[in-house]
């Protein structure tokens, strides 16, 4: 349940504050898309960009709103000081490059900030990332095989989710009258030994799967699935040709 994720990260180590100062060195396609959905949001983030390319800034500089963007190096001290990185409660380096972002961020932890963030393409440079006292990293290729994922599978897949190098997904999906699972009790349905139901969303609730549990039409079912499992939940998912 949603008001339980806070104590849940606490259990992990981990102390939820609010932020409402962010840096974001990057102005490209993803710190673009980050500063929008910072704007767009309710809890009114204050959002500072340091773009290099001039081009870049004065795109972003037109797209946002609220948004402060300078033009200038991300590994310039001065600049940093300058978008208040000494004040800021959160920096996301995001540029397209994997070093930029890591020295990007150990700069800003220097400077005080808190809380950082680097975006990584290269996987084998994720060991390097706790000694430098980098909080989290991103990995775009995850987010976009994620993405792709739920584009392509069968039935009404609303959000799929992989995990490490495409080892196991989280699928989140519609069950469909045609669908085998339809009518049946969880533990009367055959998944296969590497799936697990984690959640089930009927009438609007979410309720805890319990074996005795129904799954009807229109339910929303969320699976955690082992990769070699995947194809299987496809079929328990996937839509028949009479249903059209």
């Amino acid at each position: 349940h949603a008001e339980d994720v806070d104590r849940t990260i606490e259990i992990f180590g981990k102390v939820e504050k609010r932020q409402d100062r962010v840096v974001i060195v990057g102005g490209g396609n993803v710190g673009l898309e980050v500063a929008k959905a910072l704007e767009s949001g309710t809890s009114r983030i204050r959002a500072k960009m340091i773009e290099k390319s001039r081009k870049c800034a004065e795109h972003a500089a037109e797209a946002l709103e609220r948004t402060i963007v300078l033009n200038g190096d991300g590994l310039d001290r001065s600049l940093m000081i300058e978008a208040g990185i000494d004040r800021a409660d959160a920096m996301l380096a995001v540029t397209d490059d994997d070093k930029t972002n890591m020295l990007a961020a150990v700069r800003a932890k220097a400077e005080g900030c808190p809380f950082v963030i680097a975006l990584i393409n290269d996987p084998t440079l994720l060991p390097l990332l706790k000694p430098l006292g980098i909080d989290a990293f991103i990995n775009p290729r995850a987010t976009t095989v994620s993405s792709i994922l739920r584009h392509i599978r069968y039935g009404r897949v609303r959000q799929v989710y992989s995990i490490g190098d495409a080892e196991a997904e989280v699928i989140e999906a519609e069950v469909m009258g045609t669908s085998p699972m339809a009518g049946k009790a969880i533990r009367d349905i055959d998944f296969p030994e590497g799936v697990l139901v984690c959640a089930v969303r009927k009438n609007g609730k979410v309720l805890r799967p319990t074996g005795g549990l129904k799954i009807e039409t229109g339910d929303v079912i969320a699976l955690f699935a082992m990769a070699d499992d995947v194809p299987e939940v496809e079929r328990l998912m996937q839509v028949s040709i009479d249903y059209f």
